[in-house]
């Protein structure tokens, strides 16, 4: 694990006010409109970031003004970044904490460490960057006692991560597997492909990807490498493809969407460190923060909802029982009912952010708490 301090220099103050939230709710119809006056781009969405010279898509953040609503970022207050990535996020958090606050970025890619430095240099906040998985740093604030306002998390992969071709994420395009979030880590997909039984394998494309067709699948894999290994994504694209009955290789998407999905979160235990990461980020809130999450996919979003939901939960005891017996209080308040979803013209501005699902919940005061 490797930990960057870098302290950026005094830069103009960013708008005290967020815009308007203009929202989608899962079954809620169509979006809010916008007051008057308010009706203009995204963030990021036009033109390239100045973090680096990469395309549009891939520097527009996924619902930022809502994020930004939930998150409501002051002057002076102290926020972690879990998932840096591309930073576009962090940037218009940092905007908002001022020369008085401080922003905390987390990411294990070193492609990120880079776009940071960058980020760094022209943002008044104070600034730090740990290079780790997210669980581990989140370890690494709580052992150093830090407290912070709010806490984010924008899972899954970035597009940086996607567009970078090398890096094998992607069934678009033939490249080496790969899939490391940190490239510096042993398991890559190419030897989950090659070692994993077909047992094992199975139970990753069905539990990680959901995929209908995981012994099929499963089989074709090892089948296919006996013959010769299975070393770009092309390869694996084609043996998945194989194992697919046809009318189904045309619904639902590419056919190699849930096992590229699947073997990912099994290469960087992805599921294993968000269990582990949102406690620990509920644990560094101060009272009155709030932790956010950005899932992309039903495995992520589960997780997220039923931890939010367990902490604004009071009494569990049994209905018919008269006097509650387990003492157990509220420590939370959801501020999201349901999940927050992209509006139309995100989705057409930015295709990428069409299952993006946005939760989040604020630590209760002791003033708000039961008595």
């Amino acid at each position: 694990m490797s930990t960057t301090l870098l302290d950026s220099w005094d830069a103009q103050s960013a708008e005290a006010r967020t815009p308007e939230l203009a929202r989608r709710r899962r079954g809620a119809g169509d979006a809010v409109r916008p007051p008057q006056g308010r009706r203009g781009p995204r963030p990021g969405a036009q033109g390239a970031c100045a973090l680096g010279g990469a395309t549009q898509a891939a520097h527009t953040p996924v619902l930022a003004i809502e994020l930004l609503e939930l998150l409501d970022p002051k002057p002076g207050q102290t926020a972690i970044d879990c998932t840096f990535g591309d930073g576009g996020h962090a940037r218009l958090l940092a905007e908002r904490l001022g020369p008085a606050g401080t922003l905390v970025a987390i990411d294990r890619d070193p492609q990120a460490e880079q776009r940071f430095a960058k980020l760094a240099a022209e943002t008044a906040c104070s600034v730090r960057f740990i290079r780790s998985s997210y669980a581990e740093a989140l370890e690494l604030l709580a052992g150093e006692g830090m407290r912070a306002d709010m806490a984010y998390f924008d899972l899954g992969m970035s597009s940086m991560q996607v567009d970078t071709r090398e890096r094998g994420f992607s069934y678009s395009y033939d490249a080496p597997l790969d899939m490391r979030m940190d490239p510096a880590q042993e398991l890559s997909a190419r030897e989950v492909v090659a070692e994993w039984d077909e047992r094992r394998l199975a139970h990753v494309l069905r539990d990680f990807g959901e995929e209908r067709h995981a012994g099929a699948i499963a089989r074709a894999i090892v089948r296919r490498r006996e013959q010769c290994p299975i070393v770009t994504t092309l390869e694996l694209v084609d043996t998945i493809k194989s194992a697919i009955p046809a009318p189904a290789r045309f619904a639902g998407g590419h056919p190699a969407k849930r096992s590229f999905q699947a073997l990912r979160i099994a290469v960087n235990d992805e599921l294993g460190q968000l269990d582990r990461a949102l406690p620990l980020a509920w644990g560094l809130l101060r009272e009155g923060g709030v932790l956010a999450g950005i899932s992309f996919h039903s495995l992520e979003d589960r997780r997220v909802k039923r931890f939010l939901a367990d902490r604004a939960r009071g009494c569990i005891c049994p209905p018919d029982l008269p006097v509650c017996a387990c003492g157990r209080e509220p420590q939370a308040a959801l501020l999201t009912r349901r999940s927050i979803v992209p509006s139309a013209e995100e989705i057409a501005e930015n295709p990428r952010a069409t299952s993006a699902r946005l939760r989040a919940a604020r630590k209760l005061t002791d003033e708000e708490a039961p008595a």
